[in-house]
């Protein structure tokens, strides 16, 4: 643990997370300054109230990320959890989702977005290849994004079309016969009109050795990623957008070991595949000096398959080791079939850049039209084979606003607030229906007080709200419970909206001639209905049981500190520290070990490490030469609520190497250097049929992550 506290001293000198660039001049280094695009007008990072992190695109390169799990390990206190081949589940100050299996869910409490598309909680195709950078919104976003934005929301921005023709290819090899090309043409196609085309293949047999099928390439990934940008401009005073999106990943999903190691034994093994296909139209009207129309338009269609060997075995693991109970032969199989229809418009009145005694506000209108069909399937030797299917649709519709005030040069005030109607209604194949419906309001008062030209402090306090619904697959299986299993679920089978109350204060500010970067953000969330994923097992029924509980409250408080410090003009420092709190008051639990119904108090919440930090530098050589040295980690975590298991604490080191002369630039990258073994998901129960008489005792499976990864990128612009 010394190391660790070591490490710690060290981020509390330093403060936190690379948000900017190094810009070198003859007067000497400074930070370029940074646009966050994810609120309803643009903004500086350092003017920005409330925590922000924003990944650029240089940070991308030299990570030599594919995917965006591969950045937010850099971004304090978001952690994200696995379930398949890619990260499926982000977790924002210790709130959002775990795992899906049955039920649907279809308003994650941390939503993502892509030039305007609401991908939702399709991580999947958060793929990173010519995006121009991450922003990361801390606490609720509820005025902006309403439910989507409980928790906070991520919002990807792809490099935008170009005034001049410009083009780049790239590709790369790496380790794990990994690999990757694609292609970038940006410029004008007509007087007023620009395009920008962005394609890329990305490969990699995956981690996995398959003892059983003597394979290394089920667990691989296939993506294939496509955007198209084109943007016009028929006039000065209007600016119309459209963005198309395909993308097709054929993933391989067979990472759990009976050993929890990277070998396998499955004779089944998986497959995580989606095909998604978006479209967004946006389009700006300047009406006035100070009054400008803006208006979005969106659809995407997911196909998403997921399947895996549940049995995790084969009948040749039974001949090698002694099974004593034998062994089951089951596969499980989800195939959703998604879509999402958005609009959203929204009035800008009064000046982006506010004189004393005057202000600017929004006022908007947004509705969401989505639905989602399951068809489940469980084929299985020892429970026969089962099948369903299920259709899911919701609804969503809100008024908007938000008004700016600057009381003098240096005192402005915020109030917002959103009005949202929900509701869904869920019906499947086993005759169960239900229908929901909620009325959620979100709301926010901001204050922001410039001490100086550079420095500004701020506080914040807002209200989000998410909506309840039914437990469905618990309620479905309610009449097949054991008694004491129908007992205890008759006050589980739906859940309340939840609502939290966020109030924040924090400091950002640029110091010693642009060379330092900082801000930090102290924060306490109080979460009433927390809605919590818990899960039971009726061993007389057969039954694993999910369902979200909403009976008990919660807090969450920490900090969040950001910083870059440019020494000179060759070696920039950078480093980020995330602390958590994060409690529930009490909830309820079968456990699997006392095999008892159980109250919890004051447990940590899952998925919710008490630190997180990312600290490196990165040093210029020469016009040519540069690289930089990370080291990450975090402290250990709850898996979930039905048992102690806990995601163990991990420290992991990344290098790279850049050359760049002209239009070629080179880039050896390295990830998780020294090899180590860290948990991104984990599972409790019993599955190892070596155990005596068929006992399958109870046991923590984990689903690691990322071994020691390497490989070379050449990028060639035109």
């Amino acid at each position: 643990m010394s190391k660790r506290y070591t490490i710690l001293t060290s981020l509390l000198a330093l403060s936190s997370i690379s948000g900017s660039a190094l810009a070198r001049t003859a007067e000497g280094p400074t930070l370029e300054e940074i646009i966050v695009t994810a609120n309803f007008r643009e903004t500086t990072l350092m003017e920005t109230v409330g925590s922000v992190s924003v990944v650029p695109e240089s940070t991308i390169t030299e990570r030599a990320a594919q995917h965006l799990q591969d950045i937010l390990n850099a971004v304090p206190n978001v952690t994200w959890a696995s379930g398949a081949s890619r990260s499926r589940f982000v977790q924002i100050r210790g709130i959002g989702d775990l795992e899906q299996y049955y039920d649907p869910k279809y308003y994650p409490s941390v939503g993502m977005r892509l030039d305007d598309l609401e991908l939702g909680d399709s991580i999947n195709a958060g793929m990173l290849f010519d995006v121009a950078q991450v922003e990361v919104l801390r606490g609720p976003q509820g005025t902006r994004f309403g439910a989507s934005g409980h928790a906070g929301m991520i919002n990807i921005i792809s490099n935008a079309p170009t005034d001049s023709f410009e083009g780049e290819l790239s590709g790369g090899v790496g380790n794990y016969d990994s690999y990757d090309a694609g292609l970038v043409l940006s410029g004008p196609l007509h007087e007023n009109l620009r395009g920008r085309l962005a394609v890329q293949q990305n490969n990699s047999d995956g981690y996995i050795e398959n003892e059983h099928l003597d394979k290394s390439d089920t667990n691989n990934f296939d993506e294939l990623t496509s955007r198209a940008r084109l943007q016009w401009t028929p006039t000065e005073t209007a600016l119309y957008e459209l963005g198309v999106l395909y993308f097709d990943s054929d993933n391989g999903h067979d990472a759990w070991s009976i050993e929890n190691d990277r070998t396998t034994w499955s004779d089944q093994p998986g497959n995580d595949t989606q095909k998604t296909a978006g479209v967004n139209a946006s389009g700006t009207w300047q009406l006035a000096d100070t009054l400008t129309l803006e208006a979005d338009i969106s659809y995407i269609d997911m196909d998403l398959h997921q399947s895996y060997d549940a049995d995790w075995v084969s009948g040749e693991f039974c001949q090698i080791f002694t099974c004593s109970g034998g062994h089951e032969t089951a596969q499980e199989i989800f195939d959703r079939d998604r879509d999402r229809l958005v609009a959203d418009i929204r009035l800008l009145g009064g000046e982006s850049t506010l004189a004393a005694g005057s202000g600017n506000y929004v006022i908007g209108l947004y509705a969401n039209d989505s639905s989602e069909n399951l068809d489940y399937h469980y084929p299985s030797v020892w429970y026969g084979d089962y099948s369903s299917n299920s259709d899911y649709e919701a609804q969503r519709y809100a008024v908007y606003g938000e008004y700016e005030y600057a009381v003098s040069s240096q005192l402005t005030l915020v109030a917002g607030a959103r009005l949202e109607r929900f509701e869904d209604d869920y019906r499947d194949s086993n005759a169960f229906r239900s229908d929901n419906n909620d009325n959620l309001w979100n709301a926010k008062l901001s204050a922001r007080y410039d001490l100086e030209d550079n420095t500004m402090v701020y506080a914040t306090i807002a209200r989000s709200a998410k909506p309840g619904g039914v437990n469905t697959t618990a309620t479905a299986n309610q009449p097949f419970m054991s008694p004491i299993f129908q007992a205890f679920t008759q006050g589980k089978l739906s859940f309340d909206d939840e609502s939290l109350l966020n109030t924040e204060v924090g400091i950002k500010t640029v110091q010693f001639d642009q060379r330092l970067s900082l801000s930090a953000a102290l924060f306490y969330t109080d979460r009433s209905n927390a809605q919590l994923e818990n899960w039971m097992w009726d061993d007389a029924a057969g039954l694993w049981i999910g369902y979200l509980d909403s009976t008990s409250d919660a807090n969450n408080y920490g900090l969040e500190v950001e910083s870059t410090f440019a020494i000179n003009n060759h070696i920039e420092l950078f480093a980020n520290i995330g602390l958590l709190h994060a409690e529930v008051d009490a909830i309820e639990a079968f456990d699997l070990d006392e095999f008892d119904f159980v109250t919890r108090e004051n447990r940590d919440q899952a998925k919710s490490p008490k630190y997180q930090y990312n600290i490196g530098t990165r040093v210029s050589f020469s016009q040519e030469w540069s690289g930089h040295v990370e080291v990450e980690g975090r402290g250990d975590s709850y898996y979930g609520y039905y048992h102690n298991g806990k995601l163990e604490s991990y420290d992991l080191l990344n290098a790279s190497l850049h050359w760049q002369r002209n239009a070629i630039s080179v880039t050896v990258w390295g990830r998780n250097l020294t090899d180590k073994d860290f948990a991104v998901h984990g599972l409790y129960f019993g599955n190892d049929p070596r155990d005596d008489f068929g006992a399958y005792q109870n046991e923590v499976y984990t689903q690691l992550g990322e071994p020691r990864t390497y490989g070379i990128e050449l990028t060639y612009a035109f």
